[in-house]
């Protein structure tokens, strides 16, 4: 029997504080916000803010906060980004409230630079600079 072609399609970070976590990656990360749901999942109260992918054929990202939330859990992933230049959104993220995890490293047997932050509730994210 033949199966649907199938791709990744989107991410979505479980956060407590909605609105502060939309303002993050807005501020620091350029999202752009596309639509917000309310639902319901076994019982449970829901709203969910998506935003636009940020390139063709890119995933969406969404976050999420269950009604009955108070706290969020900051090990469960790692969100990855790219982009032109790791120093700069670094410091956009600092200055949004986010925390330098890790220094800026080079890594020339990859000809990337990375930094790792985390967001306002302590997410990971992991930022990659392509280098020539």
């Amino acid at each position: 029997m033949p199966t649907a072609p199938t791709h990744f399609s989107f991410t979505k970070l479980l956060v407590a504080d909605l609105e502060k976590s939309a303002a993050f990656y807005r501020d620091v990360f350029g999202l752009q916000e596309t639509q917000r749901i309310r639902a319901e999942v076994r019982g449970r109260g829901l709203e969910e803010i998506l935003f636009s992918p940020t390139g063709e054929g890119a995933a969406i990202f969404v976050l999420l906060r269950f009604d009955d939330a108070t706290t969020s859990s900051s090990d469960e992933l790692i969100l990855g980004f790219h982009t032109d230049d790791v120093d700069a959104l670094a410091d956009r993220a600092v200055a949004a409230g986010g925390t330098l995890m890790r220094e800026t490293q080079d890594v020339p047997h990859l000809g990337v630079r990375v930094a790792f932050i985390a967001d306002l509730e302590g997410h990971q994210i992991e930022v990659v600079q392509v280098v020539e």
